[in-house]
């Protein structure tokens, strides 16, 4: 069971739930859509039978925070019924692809095919992106995607939350690196956040002073910069 909420004028989050909840976002563009990460394998048939229903144009291209299985799982069946391209971090690329390990896996996971996935570059991101950072930690090549006009800074795994609380990512092998990357959402200042793993977080600057400082009394000291 899939649920579709509108976040912003220009932006849907489609939730399914295992476990934890598991986020995907539809971003409305002039030319049709862009998607925002792809979830796990079920959601595909859901994804499409969104877009149809909502008459929103055609999938244009998919975006990704980063590789991780929970992020590409519908992509195969995605690109069977729409042939856009993939666009990820290209630091990403070997880790998903399997030629690289991700930091402190036991085993190479070849999440997405080879050559399916192309290395964002600032014209390919169309009019979704102000700026597409770099925000390392959860994994090497993670980014998050602003979306200026809307305000809403689309996150990934950088958090997770909690009853509208920033939260710590999970299963994150660097964690302190997550942290420092955590930093971008002073320099945004964005209205709201939205996060795969968690609920939506109003305002999140706010937050991110307490959030900083409690996680460096957790993790040590750490020079965060």
């Amino acid at each position: 069971m899939m649920k579709a909420k509108r976040v912003s004028e220009h932006i849907w989050s489609l939730k399914t739930w295992m476990i934890v909840p598991i986020h995907v976002w539809v971003v409305i563009e002039e030319d049709g859509v862009t998607l925002v990460d792809a979830g796990m394998p079920i959601m595909a048939k859901g994804i499409m039978k969104f877009l149809k229903q909502q008459n929103m144009g055609p999938l244009q291209r998919i975006l990704l925070t980063h590789g991780h299985v929970d992020h590409v799982g519908a992509i195969k069946t995605l690109l069977n019924e729409n042939e856009v391209p993939v666009y990820v971090h290209q630091m990403e690329i070997p880790y998903m692809e399997g030629e690289l390990l991700y930091p402190k896996r036991k085993k190479l996971e070849q999440n997405v095919e080879k050559e399916i996935a192309k290395a964002l570059a600032e014209d390919e991101l169309g009019n979704l992106k102000k700026i597409g950072s770099l925000t390392p930690g959860h994994s090497p090549g993670h980014v998050v995607y602003y979306h200026e006009m809307d305000q809403v800074l689309l996150a990934g795994d950088l958090f997770s939350s909690k009853k509208g609380k920033l939260r710590p990512p999970l299963f994150t092998p660097e964690i302190a690196e997550a942290v420092k990357s955590s930093s971008i959402v002073g320099t945004l200042n964005p209205k709201r956040l939205e996060v795969c793993h968690g609920n939506t977080v109003y305002y999140p600057a706010n937050q991110l002073k307490e959030y900083i400082g409690n996680m460096e009394k957790k993790l040590g000291a750490i020079e965060f910069s």
